[in-house]
Protein backbone atom coordinates (compact mmCIF):
# COMPACT_ATOMS: atom_id res chain seq x y z
CA UNK A 1 0.00 0.00 0.00
CA UNK A 2 1.40 3.39 -0.60
CA UNK A 3 2.42 6.56 1.77
CA UNK A 4 -0.16 9.37 1.47
CA UNK A 5 1.91 12.43 0.14
CA UNK A 6 2.17 13.82 3.59
CA UNK A 7 3.98 10.99 5.05
CA UNK A 8 6.30 10.90 2.19
CA UNK A 9 7.05 14.62 3.37
CA UNK A 10 7.91 13.99 6.73
CA UNK A 11 9.61 10.88 5.64
CA UNK A 12 11.67 12.39 3.14
CA UNK A 13 12.40 15.72 5.54
CA UNK A 14 12.90 13.49 8.08
CA UNK A 15 15.99 11.72 5.98
CA UNK A 16 17.31 14.70 5.72
CA UNK A 17 17.81 15.79 9.37
CA UNK A 18 18.92 12.44 10.60
CA UNK A 19 21.50 13.02 7.58
CA UNK A 20 23.02 15.81 8.63
CA UNK A 21 23.14 14.68 12.58
CA UNK A 22 24.46 11.49 12.00
CA UNK A 23 27.42 12.26 14.31
CA UNK A 24 25.24 13.26 16.76
CA UNK A 25 23.97 11.75 20.02
CA UNK A 26 20.31 11.03 20.03
CA UNK A 27 18.05 11.85 23.29
CA UNK A 28 16.86 9.10 24.92
CA UNK A 29 13.64 8.46 24.59
CA UNK A 30 13.46 8.25 20.97
CA UNK A 31 13.89 5.47 18.34
CA UNK A 32 15.32 5.85 14.75
CA UNK A 33 13.77 3.18 12.50
CA UNK A 34 14.32 2.15 8.76
CA UNK A 35 11.58 1.02 7.28
CA UNK A 36 10.65 -1.05 4.00
CA UNK A 37 7.31 -1.70 4.84
CA UNK A 38 4.59 1.21 3.17
CA UNK A 39 1.62 0.45 4.94
CA UNK A 40 -0.55 2.97 6.69
CA UNK A 41 -1.62 0.75 8.38
CA UNK A 42 1.19 0.35 10.36
CA UNK A 43 0.54 3.94 11.56
CA UNK A 44 -1.50 2.05 14.69
CA UNK A 45 1.96 0.42 15.69
CA UNK A 46 4.23 3.02 15.78
CA UNK A 47 1.47 5.36 17.81
CA UNK A 48 0.24 2.30 20.24
CA UNK A 49 4.45 1.86 21.30
CA UNK A 50 4.72 5.64 21.75
CA UNK A 51 1.97 5.55 23.81
CA UNK A 52 2.72 2.67 25.78
CA UNK A 53 6.48 3.83 26.29
CA UNK A 54 6.79 7.32 25.74
CA UNK A 55 9.79 6.36 23.47
CA UNK A 56 8.87 8.69 20.45
CA UNK A 57 10.13 7.09 16.95
CA UNK A 58 11.70 9.14 14.14
CA UNK A 59 11.23 7.42 10.76
CA UNK A 60 12.74 7.03 7.49
CA UNK A 61 11.28 4.79 4.85
CA UNK A 62 12.12 3.59 1.29
CA UNK A 63 13.33 0.54 -1.18
CA UNK A 64 14.67 -1.94 1.27
CA UNK A 65 18.12 -2.20 -0.75
CA UNK A 66 18.84 1.52 -0.25
CA UNK A 67 17.97 1.28 3.35
CA UNK A 68 20.75 -1.16 3.91
CA UNK A 69 22.89 0.36 0.91
CA UNK A 70 22.26 4.08 3.33
CA UNK A 71 23.38 1.82 6.92
CA UNK A 72 26.13 0.33 5.19
CA UNK A 73 27.15 4.02 4.14
CA UNK A 74 26.88 5.49 7.45
CA UNK A 75 28.68 2.77 9.39
CA UNK A 76 29.34 3.36 13.06
CA UNK A 77 27.76 6.80 12.71
CA UNK A 78 24.91 5.79 11.36
CA UNK A 79 21.46 6.89 13.56
CA UNK A 80 19.39 3.82 12.64
CA UNK A 81 18.21 1.48 15.51
CA UNK A 82 15.85 -0.48 13.58
CA UNK A 83 15.95 -2.13 9.98
CA UNK A 84 12.16 -3.10 9.19
CA UNK A 85 11.66 -4.99 5.89
CA UNK A 86 9.56 -8.06 4.19
CA UNK A 87 11.44 -11.26 3.31
CA UNK A 88 13.59 -13.63 4.71
CA UNK A 89 15.97 -12.71 1.35
CA UNK A 90 16.32 -8.61 2.36
CA UNK A 91 16.96 -9.61 5.58
CA UNK A 92 19.48 -12.32 4.73
CA UNK A 93 21.27 -9.50 2.91
CA UNK A 94 21.03 -6.37 5.59
CA UNK A 95 22.89 -9.32 7.67
CA UNK A 96 25.43 -10.22 5.49
CA UNK A 97 25.91 -6.47 4.94
CA UNK A 98 27.00 -6.52 8.46
CA UNK A 99 24.23 -3.26 9.48
CA UNK A 100 22.42 -6.10 11.96
CA UNK A 101 23.32 -6.97 15.28
CA UNK A 102 22.41 -10.18 17.28
CA UNK A 103 20.39 -9.44 20.66
CA UNK A 104 19.42 -11.90 23.68
CA UNK A 105 15.90 -11.01 24.17
CA UNK A 106 13.87 -14.17 26.37
CA UNK A 107 10.66 -12.56 24.93
CA UNK A 108 11.67 -12.99 21.57
CA UNK A 109 12.63 -16.49 21.79
CA UNK A 110 9.78 -17.49 23.46
CA UNK A 111 7.41 -15.48 21.31
CA UNK A 112 8.64 -15.70 18.15
CA UNK A 113 8.51 -19.47 16.45
CA UNK A 114 12.55 -20.19 16.34
CA UNK A 115 12.06 -21.40 12.52
CA UNK A 116 10.94 -17.56 12.28
CA UNK A 117 14.25 -16.46 13.83
CA UNK A 118 17.41 -15.67 12.32
CA UNK A 119 19.98 -18.68 13.58
CA UNK A 120 22.30 -15.76 15.18
CA UNK A 121 19.49 -13.49 16.40
CA UNK A 122 19.98 -10.82 14.19
CA UNK A 123 16.62 -10.90 12.89
CA UNK A 124 13.22 -11.90 13.61
CA UNK A 125 9.79 -12.65 11.94
CA UNK A 126 6.49 -10.53 13.14
CA UNK A 127 4.17 -11.79 10.46
CA UNK A 128 3.77 -14.15 7.88
CA UNK A 129 1.98 -14.85 4.24
CA UNK A 130 1.61 -17.94 2.64
CA UNK A 131 2.25 -18.06 -1.33
CA UNK A 132 -0.35 -19.87 -2.51
CA UNK A 133 -2.39 -20.80 -5.85
CA UNK A 134 -5.70 -18.92 -7.02
CA UNK A 135 -7.22 -19.97 -10.25
CA UNK A 136 -10.13 -19.19 -11.95
CA UNK A 137 -12.84 -21.75 -11.16
CA UNK A 138 -15.28 -21.43 -14.26
CA UNK A 139 -12.08 -22.83 -16.09
CA UNK A 140 -10.47 -25.19 -13.91
CA UNK A 141 -11.51 -27.81 -12.03
CA UNK A 142 -8.30 -29.66 -11.52
CA UNK A 143 -6.24 -26.86 -9.67
CA UNK A 144 -2.28 -27.90 -8.87
CA UNK A 145 -2.30 -29.03 -5.18
CA UNK A 146 1.68 -28.75 -4.57
CA UNK A 147 4.50 -26.53 -5.61
CA UNK A 148 5.60 -29.44 -8.37
CA UNK A 149 2.48 -29.27 -9.93
CA UNK A 150 2.80 -25.76 -11.49
CA UNK A 151 5.52 -27.67 -13.25
CA UNK A 152 3.59 -29.88 -15.02
CA UNK A 153 2.92 -29.60 -18.50
CA UNK A 154 -1.11 -29.83 -18.66
CA UNK A 155 -0.72 -26.47 -16.98
CA UNK A 156 1.08 -24.98 -20.29
CA UNK A 157 -0.09 -21.10 -21.30
CA UNK A 158 -1.92 -20.62 -17.71
CA UNK A 159 0.02 -19.61 -14.97
CA UNK A 160 0.52 -16.59 -14.20
CA UNK A 161 3.56 -15.13 -11.80
CA UNK A 162 5.86 -12.47 -10.74
CA UNK A 163 9.65 -11.90 -12.25
CA UNK A 164 12.96 -13.58 -10.43
CA UNK A 165 13.84 -10.63 -8.87
CA UNK A 166 11.07 -10.69 -6.55
CA UNK A 167 11.73 -11.76 -3.25
CA UNK A 168 9.14 -13.50 -2.52
CA UNK A 169 9.41 -16.33 -5.98
CA UNK A 170 12.96 -16.35 -4.90
CA UNK A 171 12.19 -17.50 -1.30
CA UNK A 172 9.59 -19.63 -2.43
CA UNK A 173 12.63 -21.48 -4.96
CA UNK A 174 15.30 -21.23 -2.27
CA UNK A 175 12.67 -23.49 0.00
CA UNK A 176 12.31 -26.00 -2.56
CA UNK A 177 16.03 -26.01 -3.01
CA UNK A 178 16.21 -27.41 0.48
CA UNK A 179 13.41 -29.39 0.72
CA UNK A 180 14.43 -31.15 -3.00
CA UNK A 181 17.54 -30.43 -4.09
CA UNK A 182 18.94 -28.11 -6.67
CA UNK A 183 18.09 -30.15 -9.67
CA UNK A 184 14.89 -30.87 -8.48
CA UNK A 185 14.34 -26.64 -8.07
CA UNK A 186 15.86 -26.30 -11.76
CA UNK A 187 13.50 -28.77 -13.24
CA UNK A 188 10.62 -26.76 -11.40
CA UNK A 189 11.49 -23.56 -12.11
CA UNK A 190 11.69 -24.56 -16.17
CA UNK A 191 8.66 -26.08 -15.56
CA UNK A 192 6.79 -23.10 -14.18
CA UNK A 193 8.59 -21.12 -17.23
CA UNK A 194 7.31 -23.52 -19.50
CA UNK A 195 3.83 -22.86 -18.46
CA UNK A 196 3.35 -18.98 -17.75
CA UNK A 197 1.14 -17.52 -19.60
CA UNK A 198 2.49 -14.41 -20.27
CA UNK A 199 5.99 -12.92 -19.53
CA UNK A 200 6.23 -11.91 -15.57
CA UNK A 201 5.17 -8.34 -14.90
CA UNK A 202 3.85 -6.40 -12.11
CA UNK A 203 2.58 -7.51 -8.60
CA UNK A 204 1.03 -10.20 -6.84
CA UNK A 205 -2.24 -8.14 -7.53
CA UNK A 206 -1.76 -8.24 -10.93
CA UNK A 207 -1.44 -12.06 -11.03
CA UNK A 208 -4.62 -12.32 -9.92
CA UNK A 209 -6.24 -9.30 -11.85
CA UNK A 210 -4.75 -11.44 -14.67
CA UNK A 211 -7.85 -14.45 -13.80
CA UNK A 212 -10.06 -11.59 -13.99
CA UNK A 213 -9.15 -10.24 -17.08
CA UNK A 214 -8.59 -13.82 -18.80
CA UNK A 215 -4.87 -13.52 -19.48
CA UNK A 216 -4.16 -16.71 -16.97
CA UNK A 217 -6.00 -19.41 -15.29
CA UNK A 218 -3.39 -19.81 -12.45
CA UNK A 219 -1.92 -17.15 -10.34
CA UNK A 220 0.93 -17.39 -8.00
CA UNK A 221 0.05 -14.81 -4.34
CA UNK A 222 1.11 -14.15 -1.12
CA UNK A 223 -2.25 -14.46 0.65
CA UNK A 224 -2.56 -11.02 2.13
CA UNK A 225 -2.89 -9.31 -1.17
CA UNK A 226 -6.40 -11.79 -1.90
CA UNK A 227 -7.14 -11.62 1.75
CA UNK A 228 -7.32 -7.54 1.00
CA UNK A 229 -9.59 -8.01 -1.89
CA UNK A 230 -12.15 -10.30 0.65
CA UNK A 231 -12.35 -7.28 3.10
CA UNK A 232 -12.47 -4.37 0.78
CA UNK A 233 -12.30 -3.40 -2.32
CA UNK A 234 -9.87 -4.00 -4.91
CA UNK A 235 -10.18 -2.72 -8.35
CA UNK A 236 -9.94 -5.51 -10.74
CA UNK A 237 -10.29 -8.31 -8.28
CA UNK A 238 -13.09 -7.79 -6.12
CA UNK A 239 -15.77 -7.20 -8.45
CA UNK A 240 -15.35 -11.03 -9.58
CA UNK A 241 -14.07 -12.50 -6.40
CA UNK A 242 -16.41 -15.15 -6.13
CA UNK A 243 -14.85 -16.99 -9.74
CA UNK A 244 -11.62 -17.44 -7.63
CA UNK A 245 -10.82 -19.90 -5.59
CA UNK A 246 -7.41 -20.96 -3.60
CA UNK A 247 -5.36 -23.67 -2.75
CA UNK A 248 -2.82 -23.75 -0.29
CA UNK A 249 0.00 -26.13 -1.20
CA UNK A 250 1.49 -29.14 -0.14
CA UNK A 251 -0.74 -29.86 2.23
CA UNK A 252 -0.26 -34.01 2.68
CA UNK A 253 3.41 -33.12 3.05
CA UNK A 254 5.55 -30.08 4.33
CA UNK A 255 2.80 -28.00 3.90
CA UNK A 256 2.60 -24.28 2.21
CA UNK A 257 5.55 -22.22 1.83
CA UNK A 258 5.51 -19.07 4.01
CA UNK A 259 8.01 -16.19 3.69
CA UNK A 260 7.75 -13.16 6.31
CA UNK A 261 7.91 -9.53 7.26
CA UNK A 262 11.00 -8.91 9.95
CA UNK A 263 13.33 -6.81 11.64
CA UNK A 264 16.48 -6.43 13.29
CA UNK A 265 18.75 -4.13 15.27
CA UNK A 266 20.85 -1.71 13.92
CA UNK A 267 24.55 -2.90 14.37
CA UNK A 268 25.49 0.99 15.56
CA UNK A 269 22.31 1.49 17.13
CA UNK A 270 22.16 4.59 19.73
CA UNK A 271 19.21 3.62 21.01
CA UNK A 272 19.74 -0.43 21.75
CA UNK A 273 17.65 -0.93 24.86
CA UNK A 274 14.66 0.92 23.11
CA UNK A 275 15.24 -1.10 19.56
CA UNK A 276 14.94 -4.11 21.68
CA UNK A 277 11.86 -2.97 23.32
CA UNK A 278 10.02 -1.92 20.38
CA UNK A 279 10.94 -5.33 18.79
CA UNK A 280 9.62 -6.86 22.00
CA UNK A 281 6.68 -4.38 21.23
CA UNK A 282 6.00 -6.10 17.66
CA UNK A 283 6.14 -9.78 19.52
CA UNK A 284 3.17 -8.74 21.58
CA UNK A 285 -0.28 -9.86 21.20
CA UNK A 286 -1.85 -6.68 21.10
CA UNK A 287 0.84 -5.73 17.82
CA UNK A 288 0.65 -9.27 16.42
CA UNK A 289 -3.28 -8.93 16.15
CA UNK A 290 -2.56 -5.65 14.46
CA UNK A 291 -0.42 -7.38 11.75
CA UNK A 292 -3.50 -9.56 10.97
CA UNK A 293 -6.05 -7.10 11.33
CA UNK A 294 -5.03 -4.00 9.98
CA UNK A 295 -2.59 -5.52 7.08
CA UNK A 296 -3.89 -9.25 6.41
CA UNK A 297 -0.86 -11.14 7.23
CA UNK A 298 -0.89 -14.43 10.12
CA UNK A 299 0.88 -13.16 13.01
CA UNK A 300 4.17 -14.58 13.74
CA UNK A 301 3.05 -15.67 17.52
CA UNK A 302 0.86 -18.94 17.92
CA UNK A 303 -2.48 -18.27 19.00
CA UNK A 304 -3.19 -15.03 17.98
CA UNK A 305 -7.08 -13.77 16.56
CA UNK A 306 -6.99 -13.39 13.35
CA UNK A 307 -8.41 -10.78 11.37
CA UNK A 308 -11.69 -11.97 9.46
CA UNK A 309 -10.20 -11.76 6.09
CA UNK A 310 -7.41 -13.87 7.00
CA UNK A 311 -9.79 -16.44 8.59
CA UNK A 312 -12.10 -16.79 5.50
CA UNK A 313 -8.72 -18.45 4.01
CA UNK A 314 -9.68 -21.49 6.38
CA UNK A 315 -6.82 -23.71 8.15
CA UNK A 316 -4.00 -24.99 6.56
CA UNK A 317 -0.45 -26.44 7.20
CA UNK A 318 2.56 -23.74 6.85
CA UNK A 319 6.05 -25.38 5.70
CA UNK A 320 8.01 -24.72 9.07
CA UNK A 321 11.30 -25.08 7.38
CA UNK A 322 13.82 -23.08 9.36
CA UNK A 323 13.90 -19.73 7.54
CA UNK A 324 17.48 -19.06 8.81
CA UNK A 325 18.62 -22.27 6.11
CA UNK A 326 16.31 -20.95 3.25
CA UNK A 327 18.10 -17.38 3.71
CA UNK A 328 21.49 -19.04 2.87
CA UNK A 329 20.24 -20.56 -0.35
CA UNK A 330 18.67 -17.09 -1.97
CA UNK A 331 22.20 -17.18 -3.99
CA UNK A 332 21.22 -20.28 -5.28
CA UNK A 333 17.89 -19.76 -6.48
CA UNK A 334 18.89 -16.82 -8.24
CA UNK A 335 21.06 -18.62 -10.35
CA UNK A 336 18.52 -21.34 -11.45
CA UNK A 337 16.12 -18.73 -12.13
CA UNK A 338 19.02 -17.48 -14.25
CA UNK A 339 19.84 -20.53 -15.84
CA UNK A 340 16.31 -21.33 -16.83
CA UNK A 341 15.67 -17.60 -18.46
CA UNK A 342 12.80 -16.53 -15.89
CA UNK A 343 12.80 -12.85 -16.52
Amino acid sequence: MSQSRSTRLVSVALAGLLAGCATMAFAEGELNLYSSRHYDTDERLYSDFEEATGIRINRIEGNADEMIARMSSEGANSPADILLTVDTSRLKRAKDAGVLQAIDSAVLEERIPSNLQDSDNQWFGFSQRGRIFLYDKNELTDPPMTYADLADPKYKGLVCIRSSGNTYNQTLLASIVVHEGEDAARDWAQGVVDNMARPPQGGDTDQIRGIVSGECVIAVSNTYYFARALRTEVKGVSEEIDRIGWVFPNQDDRGAHMNLSGGGVAAHAPNRENAIKFLEYLASDQAQVYFSAGNDEFPAVNGVALADSVEKLGSFKADEIDLSIVAENIGTAQKIFNEVGWK
